[in-house]
């Protein structure tokens, strides 16, 4: 009489999962937690086990209710564990390929060892195995490609609204710094001839490059190559100078600027660069105490410019300094922007192949520093 393989199983449990393990280990993949492996070859071996021992019963279909029918389609509890495994090997970094040899290193153990063993079983136990490894597997690969799938649109959705929050915030900051420009003029009644309409033509210019380069990226699919020109970082710190003592004007601050100088240069894009300082003194004036002061220091050291930006808001929270570039990060009390100004400093610094650090003085202020490599006016 040939031996039951639910008997052979169950006496040979240990062995089977020692065995399953060791091939999974060959696999590049994290290491994985109780709680992760719980779904996995331990509990599929149980559930077969007694799949088999209910069709040795005057009730043989009952078994359905554990392992599903041939073909699948019907919830049973090998499919439910099946596809939270499936879940927790995308979880541990596993491809789908591997998803199916998880299952298919027990169906080898099991063929080796009763090789070895010389246990031979019935047919219909083999259907019955392969039946219980064909649902299983069904099962962990769909869950697999769902939550796969589920977690790829997540992501696209996130890099789509942080784009989009890109753009409104650059687009929000020459707005704003245009319409200040437009107010002094007004209540000054100046003419647009002087410094404050030299700011109106720079605000409405950087509005019309934003939104060029947005198209060309919709157009295209991919950001433009960021270009490389050389200029006077004394020059441009003069025009930034203009909107920052608007912005200070209205915030109730003092502002002062270091003088920079005329020889050193810096080189990429422009706009980015003044994007990327805009961000930063917009959020130096809207956190700083009132009537306290801003400042906005440049200087050289060796190869390299450092464009400091240092406020008095009085500190940062504990912890906090690691988390002040994250988009969509607020970290007081004023939520009137999206938290997205630093982000955004952060990624146009680095596209100069810079840095862009924080650093709190606890109970005074802050200071960012722009680093970046330092280039020199050519001579004339």
């Amino acid at each position: 009489m040939l031996p039951m393989m639910h008997d052979f199983l169950f006496n040979n449990r240990a062995e089977l999962i020692t065995r399953c393990r060791a091939k999974v280990a060959l696999r590049p993949a994290r290491e994985a937690t109780v709680e992760q492996i719980k779904n996995g070859v331990p509990l599929f071996l149980d559930q077969l086990i007694r799949t088999l021992r209910v069709e040795q019963t005057t009730e043989p279909l009952d078994s359905r209710t554990i392992s599903g029918p041939a073909g699948g389609g019907v919830t049973s509890e090998m499919g439910t564990s099946a596809a939270l495994h499936g879940r927790a090997l995308l979880d541990l970094g596993f491809n789908v390929s591997q998803v199916v040899h998880d299952y298919g290193d027990l169906c080898q153990a099991i063929t080796d060892l009763a090789y070895e063993r010389d246990a031979p079983f019935e047919v219909d136990e083999f259907r019955t195995l392969n039946r219980c490894l064909d649902n299983a597997i069904a099962d962990a690969v769909t869950e697999f490609g769902y939550h796969r799938d589920n977690i790829a649109a997540e992501r696209q959705t996130l890099e789509a609204n942080e784009q989009a929050g890109f753009f409104a915030h650059e687009l929000r900051n020459y707005l704003n710094t245009a319409s200040l420009a437009f107010d002094a003029a007004h209540a000054g009644n100046l003419t647009l001839s002087g410094a404050t309409g030299t700011l109106l033509k720079r605000s409405l210019t950087g509005l019309r490059d934003l939104i060029d380069r947005s198209l060309n990226e919709v157009r295209e699919k991919t950001g433009n190559p960021v270009s490389a020109d050389v200029f006077s970082i004394a020059e441009f710190i003069v025009e930034v100078r203009h909107a920052a003592e608007l912005a200070a004007r209205v915030r109730g601050c003092k502002f002062s600027v270091s003088h920079v100088e005329p020889q050193l240069a810096v080189k990429g894009d422009r706009d980015l660069l003044y994007a990327a300082l805009g961000n930063l003194l917009q959020n130096a004036f809207k956190f700083t105490y009132a009537h306290s002061e801003v400042m906005l220091r440049v200087h050289a050291v060796a190869d390299r410019i450092l464009i400091n930006v240092e406020d008095h808001c009085g500190g940062l929270p504990p912890g906090s300094v690691a988390l002040l570039f994250q988009p969509f990060k607020q970290h007081s009390t004023d939520k009137s922007g999206l938290g997205l100004g630093l982000s955004i400093a952060r990624r146009n610094v680095e596209s100069y192949g810079g840095t862009l650090t924080a650093l709190d003085k606890p109970g005074v202020g802050c200071i960012f520093t722009i680093d970046l490599p330092r280039y020199a006016m050519p001579v004339l």
